[in-house]
């Protein structure tokens, strides 16, 4: 149904360079780009992530409670991601590990402009 997410950004070039390095490590780049609007992903594809400047120039601030959940290949992937966004610059917001008994492991971080993110894949029960 999600074709893909877009988040407001305050600096195109800069957080398109922290996208880009979690994007590489998923296995896709940039998929739109204009001057003021990167799309990340495969056309046709699972959903993409978007950055963008405001339509109508005002300034882009993050939602409270919005976040984006990356679906990685595995729990190395998960480590692999939250490592490269911590050294893009990003946030620790909770690091990678089991959320509830359900088979959730999860690491939580912020990009360059405080958008809250997550790396996720299910694994087996212990």
């Amino acid at each position: 149904m999600i074709g893909y997410v877009t988040l407001g950004t305050k600096d195109l070039a800069k957080n398109a360079k922290f996208y880009d390095a979690i994007a590489k490590e998923m296995g896709v780049g940039r998929m739109m780009e204009f001057d003021s609007f990167i799309a990340w992903g495969e056309m046709g594809s699972a959903p993409g992530v978007a950055l963008t400047q405001p339509f109508d120039g005002g300034e882009a601030s993050v939602g409270n409670g919005t976040m984006v959940a990356l679906q990685a290949k595995d729990s190395e992937q998960v480590q692999r991601i939250y490592d490269i966004a911590l050294a893009q610059g990003g946030t620790d917001e909770g690091p990678p590990g089991p959320r509830g008994d359900d088979g959730f492991y999860a690491a939580y971080f912020r990009d360059l402009d405080g958008h809250k993110l997550n790396a996720f894949c299910m694994v087996a029960p212990e």
